[in-house]
């Protein structure tokens, strides 16, 4: 009789697996909350710090910077050859110390003369030196975040592939998202805002102090995991069943270039994603303009939107993963998301339409990223996977780094006059809003576009973008 050892490997258990989802999710909710912890608050940075629209607009694309100038893709490749344990660990480290410079770019330490002040003064005089140093550190921080981003996406395809993939990312993004509502649920009460005889007052310290306590935890998390994934890896080894072993070459890049599939989804991407995210970075400071409400309200209408996700995302990686349609999905996601800035941009706002329209965001931000991120596996191989996450990041990047830019200078533009009344304390001076929401609308029309193209592309291919991701 002839016997063989079957060895289980981890990641076939459903507990095991969760577990290591839950371990790198909470590493990225504390990213999450790190980045979008200063949008309820530009208007206190504006009176504290003197940041005037194109300033800030400056500062919260500064976070894509290094990224775009080459760090994302060095980062995938990085993961493609060192793997998901030192890659993860190295994000981790760097998003806390970006944070860190950030953190000392904003206290009184730097900007009543302290180190590197002077420097900072010294170049660059219409920007602000603690806006200058705060976005050096943000940058770094990028790095660090879009580095985990990927490699946690790397991580889940491990442990999910021909399992529950499409809904453990969903869970993944909706744990990440969980981050950003708490950010602008809670920011500005933790930062103290309030308002005293007409003057907002308050303390940005706050919010990033627990900003950068929250990155620590969040790398203790994914320490824990790297155990839980040493161990896999050695059963898969133990078990002889190691993936062939051609390596990543830089030549592969080339590849992944010319995948027509993977140029629509990037584009896709970048489009969508630009839509979002620049979006929430003035979403609130649009909401007390528009609406004549406090900073605190303004951050829980704006919040609504990474709840709703929290929410549907999960359910619609269920639904990719048992019925597919990932193609279809995303053109769904891409009207809604125009519809919804349309909405922000021509029609007279009330609160209900406030939260309706964020309501619907919110929807589209769930459909295209729980219908994205799945299908990057089956256009491109394994063993540069973690690469073709890097560029898709990278192009992303690109949108994201220069549209809170472009966003703060045609904002600055179509209202004259307007950020220097507020810098002197009128409170009777509101910012129009109306171009910056065509903006992001056109962005949508253009996503729209592309999702059908890359239907037809599937069509031609055959790649199952519209098929279910587990195999039964």
């Amino acid at each position: 009789m002839m016997s063989e050892n079957v060895v289980r490997l981890l990641n076939e258990s459903k507990v095991a697996r969760w577990t290591a989802l839950l371990l790198v999710a909470f590493t990225m909710l504390s990213a999450y909350f790190f980045v979008d912890m200063i949008a309820p608050l530009q208007s206190l940075l504006e009176i504290n710090y003197k940041w005037e629209p194109s300033v800030y607009g400056f500062f919260s694309g500064s976070e894509y910077m290094l990224n775009v100038l080459g760090f994302l893709i060095i980062s995938g490749i990085i993961l493609d050859k060192m793997g998901i344990r030192f890659t993860g660990l190295t994000a981790a480290i760097v998003m806390l110390t970006g944070g860190l410079i950030k953190l000392y770019a904003l206290t009184p330490a730097f900007y009543e003369g302290g180190f590197g002040y002077d420097f900072f003064n010294s170049f660059w005089t219409n920007m602000p030196p603690t806006a200058k140093l705060a976005s050096i550190g943000y940058a770094i921080f990028g790095i660090g975040v879009e580095m985990v981003g990927i490699t946690v996406s790397r991580a889940i395809v491990k442990w999910f592939r021909g399992k529950e993939l499409a809904l453990a990312m969903g869970m993944e993004m909706a744990t990440a998202r969980l981050g950003a509502s708490v950010a602008f649920f809670f920011s500005a009460n933790i930062a103290g805002v309030k308002v005293v005889n007409g003057v907002i007052q308050g303390n940005v310290l706050n919010s990033v102090y627990v900003g950068v306590a929250l990155l620590s935890i969040g790398f203790l998390t994914f320490l824990t995991y790297t155990f839980m994934d040493k161990k896999l890896d050695n059963q898969i080894k133990d078990a002889g069943n190691n993936e062939p072993s051609s390596e990543f070459k830089l030549s592969d890049i080339g590849k992944i270039l010319t995948n027509k599939a993977f140029i629509l989804i990037s584009l896709l991407c970048v489009l969508f994603y630009s839509g979002v995210f620049p979006f929430l970075k003035y979403a609130v400071n649009m909401m007390q303009n528009k609406l004549g409400v406090s900073a605190e309200i303004g951050g829980y209408i704006s919040g609504l939107l990474p709840v709703g996700t929290i929410i549907l995302t999960p359910l619609i990686g269920a639904y990719l993963d048992n019925k597919g349609k990932g193609a279809t999905i995303m053109i769904g996601g891409a009207t809604l998301l125009t519809i919804a800035h349309l909405t922000y941009a021509i029609i007279p706002l009330n609160m209900v339409l406030a939260v309706a329209a964020i309501m619907v965001l919110g929807v589209a931000f769930s459909l295209v990223p729980a219908s994205m991120w799945p299908s990057i596996p089956k256009i491109v191989e394994d063993r540069y996977l973690g690469s073709a996450y890097a560029l898709i990041f990278w192009i992303q990047n690109i949108g994201l780094m220069t549209l809170p830019w472009l966003v703060g200078v045609v904002l600055q533009q179509a209202n004259p006059g307007v950020s220097e009344r507020i810098a002197a304390g009128d409170t009777t001076a509101v910012y129009d809003y109306t171009f910056p929401m065509l903006m992001f609308a056109g962005l949508g029309i253009c996503a729209i576009i592309l999702g059908f193209l890359l239907r037809v592309e599937d069509k031609k291919k055959g790649y199952g973008l519209e098929l279910p991701n587990i195999k039964k």
